[in-house]
């Protein structure tokens, strides 16, 4: 009964979409902690949220399962869970979109596009300024101790 079910099951049910999880992503992971795309084009700790807007924007059909965990994550933070899920091919087994035919070229765009989201952009100026404050208070400890 189970065979004939998921023979049955079409690329356009929402069990049959893609899974992509942020760990598939981050360039803080090894290969062996999750990550599947070379480093040099992998982003830095990308959530689902933002895997699941640049999709979106891209015209994939899309859903974020909020509460979903990549089983190789450690860490339990809210910033680490989720999943997004993508509809890869047509009913008839055609990719939905022609410049996407695998998971691969999905996630290789996904992590190409997040760091040019406006979020990332902005939170990019911030977070630059507080490092090197955060150095500077480093160096500034070290000489107190000589």
């Amino acid at each position: 009964m189970a065979a004939a079910a998921a023979g049955a099951a079409s690329p356009a049910d929402k069990e049959r979409f893609i899974c992509i999880y942020p760990a598939y992503l981050n360039n803080k992971k090894t290969i062996a902690e999750g990550r599947r795309i070379p480093i040099d084009k992998a982003v830095e700790n990308p959530t689902s949220t933002e895997i699941q807007d640049v999709c979106a924007a891209v015209g994939f059909n899309v859903l974020l399962e909020k509460n979903k965990m990549y089983p190789r994550e450690w860490n339990r933070d809210v910033q680490y869970r989720g999943r997004v899920r993508i509809q890869l091919k047509q009913d008839d087994g055609n990719p939905c979109l022609p410049q996407f035919p695998t998971r691969k070229s999905v996630m290789l765009d996904a992590a190409e596009t997040i760091p040019k989201l406006k979020t990332r952009t902005q939170k990019m100026g911030g977070s630059d300024q507080s490092l090197q404050q955060g150095e500077g208070g480093k160096k500034g400890k070290g000489k107190k101790k000589k």
